[in-house]
């Protein structure tokens, strides 16, 4: 059995001149950012070359987008339960590996397609689907759900401030990223940026998920938040351990925070993944497609700096109808960029949800089940989240491919948000109560 490093090796978070929780935030934020091959994100700028290099159709792609993505999703649960029972060190040093050694996999897809099969087409669409499975696994699976299951269990009472913070420059990193890696692709071709990505992922990110992660305060001497951080006077009305999987996945409020979150990264990855195209119908340039990211960072900043530090005083139900608000109108919008007030508006809506994406699956959770089962419950939700990330590119596709048009699934989506908010008008749970309130 795999045994996660001691705590105290390279050194001990004890003798930090601070709280190392806040090391832990640096440490959650890097390891999001380098998420990002993995990530719809990542991928959208290297859509066009696979499309030339394989002979795909965009629907075709979209496919082997979507089986990889719903494969990935298979196993996430039980990613979940290794991290709860190996540690959020030996998972994330898992994926950075995995995650490296699949983007160089991928860089080389088209010729091994090739070998395989003189036509080559058949075999590209199956490498490519086996190569976005272990792509979403590791980089938007298990390193993204190590990373964050680790934040949220250094934190309590400053949990949504410390989520807010690393969404923070995660929304930043991620909105420079499409022009970064265009740059990337124009400097050294496609497959040499991927095999750069891959030595990056597999050497440095496992160097410092090895060095800096640290599974919870406890096993470092440590408490939740800090000493510095009053305690209640008495004990929260219920005990950390408060639910196991099976238990919150019985509970209303799972479904609504895991539908709330999924319908954002279906429609957002559907978005990211053909935003050239639906840029072109919308009469915009490549780069002023691309340039739909940044203002949706901006927005994203504000929006989880302001919830980080609200969701500590307020219900999570209140964050999902705010969030499922912006959701309709940032899908509204994505359909007619073309319009003056549809790019602004496009960005505005998706770049609030995106702030407010991070902090609930951050605080959500844990705030309502508690911390000692959270890598499971986690992987949970991430099950359902990567499987509407997996329908999103199908969906816009087949959309564009019977109507001409992305406008009838996005008007679909957006309607959908009303239906859930509509749901979530009774409370989620008895846990659902301000910190304040639970508190006393």
């Amino acid at each position: 059995m795999l045994l996660p490093p001691h705590p105290e090796i390279p050194f001990s978070p004890r003798r930090t001149p601070f709280f190392y929780g806040w090391v832990i935030v640096v440490a959650t934020t890097t390891g999001v950012l380098f998420s990002l091959p993995g990530q719809t994100m990542g991928v959208a700028v290297f859509t066009d070359a696979l499309l030339d290099a394989t002979g795909l159709a965009r629907v075709d792609l979209s496919h082997a987008y979507l089986i990889g993505t719903v494969t990935s999703a298979l196993f996430l649960p039980w990613a979940g339960i290794q991290i709860d029972r190996l540690g959020v060190r030996v998972a994330a040093m898992a994926a950075a590996v995995g995650l490296g050694a699949t983007v160089v996999f991928l860089s080389q897809v088209d010729r091994i397609a090739a070998v395989l099969h003189p036509s080559g087409r058949v075999s590209g669409f199956v490498l490519l689907a086996v190569g976005f499975a272990a792509l979403r696994f590791t980089g938007q699976g298990v390193l993204t759900l190590a990373s964050n299951t680790m934040l949220a269990r250094w934190f309590d009472r400053r949990r949504g401030m410390a989520a807010a913070i690393s969404g923070a420059f995660v929304a930043v990193g991620f909105a420079a990223a499409p022009l970064l890696l265009d740059a990337w692709i124009a400097r050294s071709g496609w497959r040499g940026a991927w095999l750069q990505i891959g030595a990056v992922e597999t050497i440095v990110m496992s160097l410092i998920a090895f060095v800096f992660f640290r599974e919870n305060p406890e096993s470092c001497g440590l408490t939740v938040d800090g000493p510095e951080v009053p305690r209640p006077r008495r004990p929260a009305p219920t005990p950390e351990a408060f639910a196991t999987r099976s238990q919150a996945l019985r509970t209303r409020g799972f479904w609504i925070l895991s539908t709330t979150l999924a319908l954002q990264a279906l429609t957002v990855t559907g978005i990211t993944l053909h935003v050239i195209d639906l840029g072109a119908a919308a009469g915009l340039a490549k780069t002023e497609a691309l340039g739909l990211f940044p203002p949706i960072a901006v927005a994203s900043i504000g929006s989880g700096v302001l919830i980080g530090w609200a969701i500590d005083r307020m219900r999570i139900r209140t964050l999902v109808w705010t969030m499922l608000a912006c959701e309709s109108i940032g899908f509204v919008a994505s359909a007619h960029l073309g319009h003056p007030l549809g790019f602004p508006a496009a960005a505005l809506g998706l770049g609030l949800a995106a702030g407010q994406f991070g902090v609930l699956s951050s605080v959500g959770f844990p705030r309502l089940f508690g911390r000692s089962h959270l890598g499971a419950i986690s992987g949970a939700n991430a099950t359902i989240v990567v499987l509407g990330s997996a329908i999103g590119p199908s969906l816009l596709a087949a959309s564009r491919s019977a109507f001409g048009s992305y406008e009838p699934v996005l008007y679909l989506l957006a309607a959908l948000a009303p239906a859930i908010a509509l749901a979530a008008w009774q409370p989620l749970h008895p846990r659902d109560v301000a910190p304040s309130r639970r508190d006393r």
